[in-house]
């Protein structure tokens, strides 16, 4: 107040312990969130970089979550392939157990066998998709690795149906009429089917091959932003986060200063005080 007169002793006293307020204040904050700047007052420079290295690793780590769904719908396919190929496995030797017998009744009954066995792998195609994407029925998957799209992979799916020759090596309706026929005829039409069978099991491994090659970009790609991820997050710590320790160690630093400007101040009255004893 403008009204009450200080002494410079107790003045100077005053502002000392005002100033050791205001640095307990601080560290106290510091102690509390962990770190050293908290907003752009604390150090303009330092909260602004900081929070654009945050502001990439977020998206980054945005990123990361999107090549993890790649990752299960390239799966998703692959698991696919591998059931196909069993079946298509399981297709050849049926038709070359027709090819090994002479009885129109047996060739009969494999055919029926072959034609159940293709009729599950059209069931597998169109059941092997992920979150609306079917690699192996025309779909389509582009993954993208940093935060622009400029770098990304697009894979192509495969359109199973035509691309494994179903029509050539499902018998159809006439199926028992064709292997059941005598002489050439079935030996021909069984020999055609063991051959589409063979082509489509190479096939399958080729694209098994494709999309492994695919998994594994991917899967580079996702340790990578991991590792970038975990970069720019250090180098923001490293510019925010306060050493707990030296806060520590400052605040009971502090708490002393304060106790001996406490005392300071009294025997600075104690100047003042003196005056009543002359009344």
């Amino acid at each position: 107040m403008s009204d009450i007169s200080l002494t410079a002793s107790m003045r100077s006293n005053l502002l000392s312990l005002q100033n050791t307020q205001s640095l307990m204040d601080r560290t106290q904050e510091r102690l509390a969130t962990g770190n050293k700047v908290n907003s752009a007052l604390d150090n303009p420079s330092s909260y602004y970089t900081a929070r654009s290295l945050n502001n990439r690793a977020n998206d980054l780590s945005a990123l990361m979550d999107s090549m993890g769904q790649a990752i299960q719908t390239i799966k998703a396919a692959d698991e696919g392939i591998e059931t196909i190929t069993a079946f298509a496995e399981q297709a050849k030797a049926v038709a070359q157990a027709a090819a090994d017998t002479t009885d129109v009744d047996e060739r009969k009954n494999y055919a029926a066998q072959f034609q159940t066995i293709l009729d599950q792998i059209e069931g597998v195609i169109e059941d092997a998709g992920y979150k609306g994407i079917n690699l192996l029925n025309g779909g389509t998957l582009s993954v993208k690795f940093n935060e622009d799209g400029t770098n990304k992979l697009d894979i192509e799916g495969k359109d199973a149906k035509t691309g494994l020759a179903l029509a050539n090596t499902k018998t159809g309706a006439d199926a028992t009429t064709k292997w059941g026929a005598d002489g050439a005829t079935a030996t021909t039409a069984i020999e055609a089917s063991i051959t589409a069978a063979t082509t489509m099991i190479n096939t399958l491994r080729s694209w098994a091959t494709e999309f492994g090659n695919n998994n594994s970009i991917i899967q580079n790609r996702e340790d990578f932003t991991e590792s970038m991820i975990n970069v720019l997050t250090e180098g923001a710590d490293k510019l925010t986060l306060a050493d707990m320790n030296e806060e520590s160690a400052n605040m009971l630093a502090l708490q002393t200063r304060q106790q001996l400007a406490i005392n300071s101040l009294s025997l600075a009255s104690q100047a003042a005080q003196s005056v009543l004893q002359l009344f």
